[in-house]
């Protein structure tokens, strides 16, 4: 039969597919074992209603076959075949698709799954193959047939010699260029690892001969090679399996062997989702983070299968960025095998899936927080970072999803409390969350700032990473109550006396506040009495949005974007500082001054702010120290 070429576009569609579609050459295999499981579905599916087909399910399979002398790659399998029509149509045409037609053509029946589609996985081959021959011999046909191809220049089909009912796909496997070695795909152990990553899930075994080393019966050094036929395949996915069939310790043991890790998870999440979205899951919540976690080279993503068939290692569009530390895989009977990353992106029915998923993520982790609080705190610790990042990115578009799940240190409980637990433990009357940051909870619990809160027995929250601010501020509020910071503006605290008080001895300081806020210039916006402190002189707050932390935080940041905060000096009307301020006012401006100075310092080294001049502090200490 004299040879066909190929449309123009078909021959435009596989050179772009060849140097385009796939990452990974070794994906090819996939595709053809895929073809393979799915000829033996359709001549499966045939025995359960014709008696002549003679095959028991137990004798289907795939056969692998390396000739390394001939540099040749053989995928066999058992299935229907094809005729002389149906090679045609199935590889003539690229993107064409048998496997869908049979589907079609069978969608409302039981007991069939079609996994692949001849056309353009099929044509994968020809990444590593510089010519593939076909023998096929469909079942009910006494004819065999050959399709044989290089490539883009055409192909031809002919009558064969082929007894039994199946196809044979043959590859020559390429030779070794500069830029590529094709030898590892005429290598036993390199066959196996793709079928392991791959297929180990197709439902029938994949079977290859395979050498092995034995000592010679009687030697103690000498060796002769043994040939063993193997199932390189498990065949049944745990993920398929029902919950009640597999054990805690087979879960463990299936996340360390697949996901490297050497200690267990905190949580499983194994679920069979249908309807709009209909899947397999099996996800974990890993019990520590990696050790590039929170680097750019960290690279989030579940496992995506279709229908037992890994198509993609780490598909990013399944999981939110909040949730990118979830492990796992999802298996989805609506996928098509031949999906491409590109048009992963645009798949309707991964959207739903990936939205059913959160919700799933979401329900374990308040389900963990609310059973089993050490092994969620465990988990936040590890991750928690990363759910307070989620709350602030997109203008906090996620913290409805997010705010029950993140946690912060209790000045009154000494641990980790969620903000549900802390609003329901506020003081009748109490119209804030109060919170304070710093670089430690040692650090905090010595501000200054909190002794008036802590005094008349308010719970803090303490938040010492850098986004914590930034999230609790995207937050705004928490079950109607609002945030606000033990630094910020004016706490409200006082009785009516107290206030009467402090606001006459404010009205009495005023020209003492002036002087000392203009001998500050532009370090402070304003001086002022504090109604905070207890014990301390003096301390830093803040007026407006720009708080003091975020003001560290966003000045630390690698950009040219700087910020500065209203500062405010607060000064104790109670401590003997303040008597002394009085009078120096009245009898030494001048040294008043440099008291001014040395204070505003202390409350900034106080507040774990650097100091611009630290040689000029040292020397005003030093004047007052020999005076």
């Amino acid at each position: 039969m004299a040879k066909k070429q190929f449309k123009a576009e078909s021959k435009r569609l596989l050179d772009m597919m060849i140097n385009s579609i796939y990452t990974h050459k070794e994906i090819f295999l996939r595709e053809l074992i895929s073809n393979a499981s799915d000829a033996i579905d359709k001549l499966y599916f045939k025995s359960l209603t014709d008696s002549n087909v003679g095959i028991a399910r137990e004798d289907f399979k795939i056969t692998l076959a390396i000739n390394k002398q001939n540099r040749t790659l053989t995928i066999t399998d058992n299935g229907i075949g094809m005729t002389a029509d149906e090679l045609e149509k199935n590889l003539g045409v690229i993107a064409k698709s048998g496997s869908f037609d049979f589907k079609e053509q069978n969608e409302k029946k039981d007991n069939i799954d079609i996994i692949g589609q001849f056309g353009v996985g099929f044509y994968s081959a020809f990444m590593v193959a510089s010519k593939v021959t076909v023998k096929s011999k469909a079942y009910g046909s006494d004819e065999a047939f050959e399709w044989t191809s290089n490539g883009t220049q055409g192909y031809e089909v002919k009558v064969c010699d082929k007894q039994s009912v199946g196809t044979e796909i043959e590859l020559v496997i390429k030779d070794n260029t500069d830029e590529e070695s094709y030898d590892e795909y005429l290598e036993q152990y390199r066959i196996m690892g793709i079928v392991k990553k791959y297929s180990n899930y197709i439902r029938y075994p994949i079977v290859m001969d395979v050498e092995h080393e034995k000592l010679k019966e009687g030697s103690d050094n000498e060796y002769e090679t043994e040939i063993a036929t193997e199932t390189l395949n498990s065949m049944v996915p745990i993920w398929r399996k029902n919950k009640s069939d597999i054990t805690l310790d087979e879960y463990n043991a299936f996340y360390k062997e697949t996901f490297f890790d050497t200690e267990e998870p905190v949580a499983v999440i194994h679920s069979k989702t249908e309807g709009s979205a209909t899947y397999n899951a099996l996800m974990y919540i890993p019990s520590r983070a990696p050790y590039n976690y929170y680097t750019k080279d960290f690279e989030k993503g579940l496992q995506l299968y279709a229908s037992g068939v890994l198509i993609m290692d780490k598909c990013s569009d399944l999981l939110p960025d909040y949730f990118s530390f979830v492990k796992g895989l999802v298996d989805s009977e609506d996928l098509s095998l031949n999906i491409s990353r590109e048009l992963l992106q645009h798949d309707r029915q991964l959207k739903l899936i990936a939205k059913s998923i959160e919700k799933k993520i979401k329900n374990e982790l308040e389900k963990l927080q609310k059973t089993d609080r050490d092994k969620y705190v465990k988990f936040f610790e590890a991750f928690g970072l990363q759910l307070k990042f989620g709350l602030y990115n997109n203008y906090g578009m996620n913290k409805d999803t997010l705010k029950d799940l993140v946690m912060f240190y209790s000045s009154s409980e000494k641990k980790l409390v969620t903000l549900a637990e802390y609003t329901q433990r506020m003081k009748e009357g109490q119209e804030f969350i109060f919170f304070a940051s710093g670089e430690s909870i040692d650090r905090i619990d010595n501000l200054p700032q909190t002794e008036l809160l802590k005094d008349k027995g308010y719970e803090i929250l303490y938040l010492t990473d850098n986004v914590d601010e930034f999230a609790l501020q995207m937050l705004f509020e928490y079950d109607g109550k609002k945030f606000k910071s033990a630094s910020a503006g004016d706490l409200d605290l006082e009785s009516t006396e107290e206030k009467e008080q402090n606001e006459k001895t404010a009205e009495q300081s005023k020209d003492l506040f002036t002087f000392m806020q203009e001998a500050l210039k532009d370090k402070v916006s304003t001086v002022r009495l504090s109604q905070r402190l207890k014990t301390h002189p003096v301390c830093i707050t803040s007026d407006g949005e720009i708080s003091l932390e975020m003001e560290k935080v966003i000045n630390q940041m690698p950009t040219d974007a700087k910020v500065k905060a209203k500062r405010v000096l607060e000064i104790n009307a109670k401590h003997p500082i303040f008597e002394k301020l009085k009078s120096l006012f009245e009898s030494d401006k001048e040294l008043l001054k440099t008291y001014s100075e040395i204070l505003y310092t202390q409350a900034l080294m106080i507040e774990g702010i650097s100091v611009d001049d630290p040689v000029d502090y040292s020397n005003k200490v030093c004047e007052l120290l020999v005076k």
